[in-house]
């Protein structure tokens, strides 16, 4: 089920080139790869999950209310992070002029149905 959406995710976002559904421990529960299959988007997801952490505390400490998304751009890859809740997270990697603003609504709409699922 997970890997279906995953892959829905990906393949609907122009630029779309991974998939994943987290654990904020770590621990991947489901994961999807377009292409060659040759991203880890694993640990993508573990390295992110530690600053996660830390935005998630930073939010708390500022009086900010609950973190939901955090977008991490670097010259490869923009990677989008949409908490599910405390505990689990789903992130969709884009490629260089990819439509991360799809990327964002894509997992808005389809985090409540990932939700009801874990």
């Amino acid at each position: 089920m997970f890997k279906e959406i995953l892959r829905d995710l990906v393949d609907r976002t122009d630029g779309g080139v991974a998939g994943l559904l987290m654990a904020t421990d770590g621990i991947a529960i489901d994961q999807y790869a377009s292409g060659d299959g040759l991203f880890d988007i694993e640990s993508v997801g573990m390295e992110y999950s530690v600053v996660l952490k830390g935005v998630q505390r930073a939010a708390e400490m500022l009086d900010a209310g609950e973190a939901k998304e955090v977008s991490v751009q670097t010259e490869r890859l923009t990677t989008v992070v949409r908490m599910l809740s405390d505990e689990y997270f789903v992130a969709l990697a884009v490629e260089p002029g990819g439509n991360v603003g799809k990327a964002r609504y894509l997992l808005r709409t389809s985090a409540p149905t990932l939700i009801e699922n874990l």
